[in-house]
């Protein structure tokens, strides 16, 4: 009903540009919403209020005209104007009460739309550094990113989901050379493990791993591995100069061919871990765009000779650097340091602009809020390659905090010391996992207590609404047992019966469910989903304990179980939408 009056608003301002009433350049931004109080009708807009100023006329004048020059709609019983030019819409009963058919009829497509048809959206999403098992921290970011993808895909838009695979650089490095000190000290070579090296269990795997694959031949004495290295924190030393010391040993002594077998098994075991994890977890990829191909491909030189050939590389001290002060950022970027390695960044640059090469419309990242500051640097390198820089949405996710028992787990990668998405999903499995990670915004801090996603009360949401949709089935159920058959078509003739406060409150709420489809894909915000399902379960509990369905009168019985059948569609397609199960007992 929400489009259909904002298709005749549409319609009622043509007619008045038409009319020359309004200016033909006006344009007008029709904002409906669902009204508060039922004494103001179904819906509301303040389109006349916003179209004032720019027409020269006055709000409540305005309001008028367009309510005079509204065509004709018979789900439209009244439409009023209240206060300063605010115009108020009643919708028919039958009106409102033919949702319940219209949910049956559409049963699992209910919801659904095509506002996005035609537009492609590239959604990168986790893209954690294959250096250890994913985390808690690392789950919100995936369950946010496959529902937004989902919710998109919901409304029409074609989405392409994609993880970045971080397959280069220095933190590989750190990995490729813990793995191989593991396996030295596996083969009782005596080496002090390094403070900034990786510390978890999985390292050791991995180079038992190794130790498998080549036996003793990649052992080198202490003395060989150690000679000369500068000294480490907690010896006085600096960690970082430390741990580059030993890459480069590592490398020395294993040679070219030897170092990349060590890096890609460790590589390899920790990405088929996170595919595997996230697999499990519901969320799965269309590509895993690999890191290195951007170097063999030359899409990094690409970039910086593009960059260069508009101006805005310059040379310095040997480095190469990007102007992305002259876009607003705080300090210009190096892209290429005086070794001639390529940094990040400039993978970043080549990445995005490789983006922007493949077609999208639009083009997605979700990042962790640590990276806030990165964004306006990416931004400032598009709009220097000359592509559309408003076509790159950011979304910042904030990492999780998890609580047991009311106390806060600690979590660090390189020290091992942290609680894995694996952990996490098998304490208190999948849904609660999903839900529990999209109840907030992304950009608010979030606080997961393991204690409510296992308990079985309507405290816990994801619980509440499983339960709410269990309940339905139940009565299904019982209606077999009693030999009573379901006549949906007697049903809808008698849904005018449902008159209770219970049932209006049902009903408005089944009529809801595509507009919070709808709004939480285009804001990019599942919690909104997620609310509207804890109410509209809320209103199903209110309703189930106030109420019989399987009554002696036929035409009220079902009435009531045509509602209640919409109901448990609705709770199933939203539930789906946000990776969580509909089960039919509990």
């Amino acid at each position: 009903m929400k489009h259909a009056i904002e298709t005749l608003l549409t319609q009622a301002v043509s007619a008045l540009k038409s009319a020359g009433t309004l200016p033909a350049d006006l344009q007008a931004n029709i904002q409906l919403s669902r009204t508060k109080d039922q004494s103001h009708g179904d819906f509301a807009t303040n389109l006349a209020l916003m179209l004032s100023k720019p027409a020269a006329k006055n709000p409540r004048e305005l309001a008028q005209m367009l309510v005079d020059a509204l065509p004709e709609n018979s789900a439209i019983v009244k439409v009023d104007i209240a206060g300063p030019g605010f115009i108020n819409f009643f919708v028919s009963q039958d009106n409102t009460l033919s949702v319940i058919s219209t949910v049956l009829n559409q049963a699992e497509t209910y919801g659904l739309s095509n506002i996005g048809a035609g537009r492609k959206v590239q959604l990168e999403f986790v893209s954690a550094n294959p250096t250890g098992p994913l985390h808690v921290g690392h789950g919100r970011g995936a369950a946010y990113g496959a529902t937004v993808a989902d919710l998109l895909e919901a409304i029409g838009f074609d989405v392409h989901r994609e993880y970045y695979v971080n397959d280069a650089g220095r933190q590989m490095d750190i990995l490729a050379t813990s793995v191989w000190l593991r396996y030295l000290q596996i083969c009782e070579v005596e080496i002090t493990f390094p403070s900034n090296a990786y510390k978890g269990d999985y390292v050791q795997d991995i180079a038992r791993d190794l130790l498998a694959q080549h036996d003793r031949n990649l052992v080198h004495p202490t003395a060989a591995v150690m000679h000369d290295i500068p000294a480490d924190e907690p010896d006085g030393g600096d960690k970082e100069i430390h741990i580059d010391a030993l890459i480069m040993r590592c490398k020395t002594l294993l040679g070219d061919d030897a170092y990349l077998q060590l890096f890609d098994l460790g590589l390899n075991i920790i990405l088929d871990d996170i595919r595997e994890d996230l697999a499990g977890f519901g969320v799965t990829y269309d590509e895993w765009f690999s890191e290195r191909t951007l170097a063999q491909r030359g899409l990094i030189k690409q970039a910086i000779d593009r960059l260069q050939a508009t101006g805005y590389i310059y040379e310095k001290k040997g480095a190469l650097w990007f102007k992305s002060t002259e876009f607003g950022d705080e300090k210009d970027r190096v892209v290429v340091r005086d070794n001639g390695q390529a940094t990040y960044f400039a993978s970043d640059i080549a990445y995005h602009m490789d983006k922007m090469e493949r077609g999208f419309d639009r083009v997605i990242d979700v990042w962790g809020a640590d990276h806030h500051g990165y964004v306006p640097r990416v931004k400032a390198a598009l709009k220097a390659l000359g592509d559309d820089a408003d076509k790159l949405d950011v979304l910042l996710v904030q990492f999780a905090s998890l609580y047991r028992h009311g106390e806060k787990v600690q979590m660090s990668t390189r020290s091992g010391s942290f609680v894995t998405l694996r952990e996490l999903r098998e304490e208190v499995g999948n849904d609660a996992a999903r839900f529990f990670y999209v109840m907030r915004k992304c950009e608010q801090h979030m606080d997961f207590d393991l204690d409510l996603a296992k308990s079985q009360s309507s405290d816990n949401p994801v619980y509440y609404i499983q339960y709410a949709h269990a309940r339905i089935c139940s009565v299904f159920r019982q209606l077999a047992e009693k030999n009573i058959q379901h006549d949906i078509p007697q049903g809808n003739e008698h849904l005018n019966l449902l008159t209770e406060s219970h049932e209006v409150a049902l009903i408005n709420s089944l009529s809801r469910y595509p507009e919070y489809v709808e709004k939480s894909a285009l804001n990019e915000e599942p919690h909104q989903l997620a609310h509207f399902l804890r109410d509209t379960a809320n209103e199903l509990h209110t309703y189930y304990n106030a109420h019989q369905f399987i009554v002696e009168d036929a035409t009220i019985r079902n009435a009531r179980l045509n509602l209640i059948t919409a109901t448990r569609h609705v709770l199933c397609n939203g539930l789906k939408l946000l990776g969580v199960s509909a089960p039919e007992k509990m």
